[in-house]
């Protein structure tokens, strides 16, 4: 079949990688004139990294991403270790593959090395899709209309393919904003910069984030905070560093060192959507955040997009354009409960506090999991 995916993020470009390994021929469209650096990181828990690794882009990811120890809870004031789960060789050991750290750059390159020329269309932005035709089309900004035997909106958290199937949304601000910023690891001299290390902040809103990029030689610092009055739901928004140094002025001084090496922030409001209770219509799908976006605490956005692909692709095996839909519902019948359960625990920022086991999300593979019949 001929596949249009509308978005070339992580989960538009895994899914056309997949997609072309099970023969179908796929044009990915992406508003962007090129990749720029922006987003900061990618944490790649074992469940995506082993997707990954079937998609052949194991072996680049490992050249720039950092390879954390461990998972480590510190309590905000005390730096009192709550818990420490060993990742690296023992997480491969368990679940098949290791937890890699990576800027989303480095991701989206490996990813694109993986496709030949011509597969991504950079700026080509997507003004909405035609879907009652025999054929579902996306219709350009530049007024170009594209036909295909598929179209899958891989095209984010505002994806345009979404709400031309099922209307606009109506997301919920959480009340939390979220920082980001990547400091180089010689401008640091705390322990534990070889982890994933989370503090735990007096108040559910609160926290604050660090691992190591780029083999190590860069760390990554997230903290989330309420807020009321600012909204902007933008990854690529500047923030302000003294604020954030203010707002976790009473931490431990280890945290409190991580901010202070920080030159810049970026600031984004967080929101909240319930599940779908559908992502396709006809011979066209949702995949990644455009179907369900998540919030950051369990650290599964990305990875759940990258699942989503893998799935899709084996679902779509084989099939003939008239097989499409039904090849469709399989796919989200196979992904929906999954997805609903981590956008859902997701909200609350609990998980692995004080411990316990990740085997449900870690263990998942993507190249395994039983279709939906």
């Amino acid at each position: 079949m001929d596949v249009l995916i509308a978005g070339a993020g992580i989960g538009g470009l895994a899914a056309a990688i997949a997609l072309r390994s099970v023969g179908h021929t796929v044009v990915v469209v992406e508003k962007a004139q090129r990749f720029a650096r922006v987003g900061a990181d990618v944490n790649l828990t074992p469940n995506a990294v082993r997707a990954l690794d079937g998609l052949g882009a194991g072996p680049a990811l490992r050249e720039t991403a950092a390879r954390p120890t461990h998972r480590i809870s510190r309590d905000w004031d005390t730096g009192l270790e709550t818990s420490r789960i060993e990742m690296a060789d023992a997480a491969e050991k368990k679940y098949g593959a290791p937890q890699l750290t990576i800027h989303r750059a480095d991701l989206l390159c490996a990813l694109e090395g993986r496709l030949p020329e011509g597969v991504v269309r950079h700026g080509a932005a997507i003004a909405g899709i035609a879907a009652d035709g025999e054929r579902p089309s996306a219709i350009l900004e530049s007024g170009e209309r594209l036909q295909a035997d598929v179209l899958i909106g891989a095209d984010g958290i505002h994806s345009v393919v979404r709400r031309d199937l099922f209307g606009p949304e109506k997301p919920e601000f959480t009340g939390v904003v979220a920082y980001r910023a990547v400091v180089p690891r010689s401008r640091l001299s705390i322990p534990n910069l070889d982890a994933f290390t989370k503090w735990w902040g007096p108040e559910p809103t609160s926290q604050i984030v660090t691992f190591p990029l780029t083999r190590g030689e860069e760390t990554f610092v997230f903290a989330t905070a309420a807020a009321t009055d600012w909204r902007h739901e933008s990854w690529t928004t500047p923030g302000d560093i003294g604020e954030v140094r203010e707002l976790y002025q009473h931490y431990h001084p280890e945290a409190r060192a991580l901010l202070a090496a920080c030159e810049g922030v970026m600031k984004s409001a967080l929101y909240i959507r319930d599940p779908l209770p559908r992502w396709s219509l006809g011979p066209v799908s949702l995949l990644g955040d455009a179907c369900h976006p998540m919030m950051p605490f369990m650290a599964q956005g990305a990875c759940q997009a990258i699942e989503d692909a893998v799935v899709l692709a084996r679902a779509l095996a084989g099939a003939r354009p008239e097989e499409a839909q039904d090849r469709l519902r399989r796919y989200e019948e196979t992904r929906k409960p999954r997805t609903a359960d981590i956008q859902i625990g997701s909200r609350g920022n609990t998980w692995l506090r004080a411990g316990g086991n990740a085997d449900a999300v870690y263990s998942y593979d993507a190249w395994r999991t039983p279709l939906a019949a």
